[in-house]
């Protein structure tokens, strides 16, 4: 006997990077065929723009950041249409500074809209990278109570 869980509501996590394609990939597959919902959430993080320094247009840069966002997640809308006839709702949230930081903002959005599945694409980094970067898929499985899908890159050969 399979025992097949099915989710009703798949929310992806992206950052319109290759993995990211990856993820909505997945998620695709999950929900094909099935009477479920997807949404896909980008995170526009301003606390990196915070530290632009004196004479810094802060304004216009997150403007320019919010058309970047809203482009990726008209993108990942586009991959998902192209590959099926499932519904995309589409989301970009805003991470404003000394506000948390963008795990909690997408287990938050999760929470809010009542996920079922909650899909992040990984780099997989190692060593010092992952350690002065940080992961935000890390972050997401240990703060999560939403079940949590990890995507990984595919090894290049």
């Amino acid at each position: 006997m399979v025992l097949m869980m099915i989710y009703k509501k798949i929310m992806v996590a992206i950052d319109g990077s290759e993995v990211s394609d990856f993820a909505i990939q997945e998620a695709i597959k999950l929900i094909q065929d099935q009477d479920a919902q997807l949404h896909i959430v980008h995170v526009l993080d301003e606390t990196f723009v915070y530290n632009g320094g004196p004479g810094f247009d802060y304004p216009s840069f997150v403007v320019l950041m919010k058309e970047e966002g809203q482009t990726i997640l008209n993108n990942a809308a586009l991959l998902v249409e192209n590959q099926s006839s499932i519904q995309v709702k589409k989301s970009l949230v805003q991470l404003k500074t000394l506000n948390g930081r963008v795990a909690e903002l997408i287990v938050e959005e999760a929470t809010d809209w009542g996920a079922d599945l909650l899909v992040v694409g990984t780099h997989g980094r190692r060593g010092f990278s992952r350690l002065f970067l940080g992961s935000v898929a890390e972050n997401i499985i240990r703060i999560a109570t939403t079940p949590v899908l990890l995507i990984r890159m595919p090894q290049k050969e």
